[in-house]
């Protein structure tokens, strides 16, 4: 099933939120722990759907008391963009700094972060080489994001599957990469992980 894009009509008013938010904060954290994915030191990825970004601009309104439809609808169009299309996966790139010394180190080092990382999906019928599916910046976002001397700590980014290369990723090996000159990192996927996102490259 196709993850349709959320519409006013899919975020309830503050009070009847904040009667939920424990049970539905509960099963989003349980959500995102199998789609969650460390690469390395500093960077994570967590990959989104239709249900994470629905707690996410319920809690946006939540934290700055958001009760106007304009106000949900200028959310609505922020963040529906990061719900994935049918044959992609959707992901918010963290960089995860905690001080100073951090920061003024990694963010120079790792401009151009947001066009490096990659999917490595093992053999696909006929080639000798490992797929490979790099990401793209999410184009509501990229602007924002985009520096030329300095990253930002937090990108959006996709990833379009072909047909082929989604068979790929549900019958072997997976690899999450990174591949940038100042930051070669790679994490191999567990199946939990795996089963979750393919669940969004079916819809």
């Amino acid at each position: 099933m196709t993850q349709d894009k959320l519409t006013i009509d899919d975020i309830v008013d503050l009070r009847a939120y904040e009667r939920e938010r424990e049970t539905i904060r509960d099963r989003i954290i349980a959500l995102k722990r199998d789609r969650r994915v460390s690469i390395g030191p500093v960077v994570t990825l967590v990959f989104e759907n239709r249900d994470t970004v629905q707690f996410q601009i319920h809690e946006m309104a939540r934290a700055e008391r958001l009760i106007t439809d304009e106000a949900i609808q200028a959310e609505l169009d922020a963040y529906n963009p990061l719900i994935p299309e049918p044959n992609h996966l959707s992901a918010t790139v963290f960089i995860e700094l905690t001080s100073k010394e951090e920061m003024e180190r990694w963010l120079p080092a790792l401009v151009g972060i947001e066009r490096a990382i990659e999917f490595r999906l093992g053999l696909l019928e006929g080639s000798d080489d490992a797929a490979v599916v790099r990401c793209t910046p999410e184009a509501a976002h990229a602007q924002q994001l985009t520096r030329p001397d300095t990253t930002a700590s937090v990108h959006y980014v996709t990833f379009a599957f072909t047909d082929e290369q989604i068979a790929a990723f549900v019958d072997g090996p997976v690899t999450l990469a990174v591949a940038h000159p100042a930051y070669e990192e790679a994490t191999i996927l567990n199946e939990a992980t795996k089963a979750s996102l393919a669940d969004d490259l079916r819809a």
